[in-house]
């Protein structure tokens, strides 16, 4: 498998499972993907030989439908956006409920003894808000204008300006709300020592850890389906509008 050259992103969208390889391996292939490989080995201290072996290997697997990064690349952009929204938006907002209670009952037993913890809520708890506005304004504004531009090129309509001028816009915010996210998963996976279990942790410990780590590689792949393959082909649909003339008030 030829690698040297290729981003991270590249190779998550052309290798099958490459996303999982990256997973395991502690490699940033969503907010991070437009790193060289040889970069992103360094940043996660992984050897390149290990990762061109797992990639060879991953590449030889089943792949699940729902991580079929090739089928989204031609999926219609309304499909790939429900996808995101029933997915991973309903994930995000059905485990925070579920977190945040978990955390408190851990934190009560074993806080004292593990201050860090209160860290983690910390964290979690400005994560979660964030998450929610930032959610709010996919499904209000960007969605909703992404699906627009998809349907009028569809039909071969011109497409009404929209009051942010250019879908760039959204999506340079979305993009700089992603990486923040990305900063705070990292946070809380350096304060637990990678989610490490403690002497002594009792079974709502190993729960909590299991549901951070679920809550963390699940939004790995929704910031990669926005940032990799939603978004580039946003901005390639309104190009090809602009292009063409398709720039103006809709018909």
């Amino acid at each position: 498998m030829l690698v040297a050259g290729k981003t991270v992103r590249e190779l998550a969208l052309e290798v099958p499972n490459a996303t999982r390889v990256f997973e395991r391996l502690g490699i940033d292939y969503c907010c991070g993907g437009g790193r060289s490989l040889e970069e992103a080995c360094a940043a996660a201290h992984v050897k390149m030989e290990e990762v061109e072996r797992s990639l060879t290997e991953a590449e030889k697997q089943p792949v699940e439908a729902a991580q079929d990064d090739a089928s989204w690349q031609r999926a219609p952009l309304f499909g790939l956006i429900a996808h995101i929204i029933q997915k991973h938006h309903y994930f995000v907002r059905r485990e925070m409920t579920r977190i945040e209670p978990l955390l408190a009952k851990v934190i009560a037993t074993h806080g004292q003894s593990h201050p860090e913890l209160l860290e983690v809520q910390r964290q979690f708890r400005g994560l979660g808000e964030e998450l929610i506005q930032h959610m709010m304004k996919e499904e209000q504004i960007l969605f909703p204008y992404i699906t627009n531009l998809e349907e009028s090129e569809n039909r071969k309509q011109r497409t009404a300006p929209p009051h942010f001028g250019t879908v760039q816009n959204p999506i340079r915010m979305m993009l700089q709300e992603h990486e923040n996210a990305g900063a705070v998963l990292r946070t809380m996976r350096t304060r637990t020592d990678n989610y490490r279990l403690p002497a002594g942790a009792c079974a709502g410990y190993e729960t909590l850890f299991d549901a951070l780590q679920d809550f963390e590689h699940d939004l790995h792949q929704h910031i990669h389906l926005e940032n990799n393959i939603l978004f580039p082909r946003a901005l390639q649909l309104e190009e090809k509008g602009r292009s063409r003339g398709g720039w103006g008030e809709a018909d």
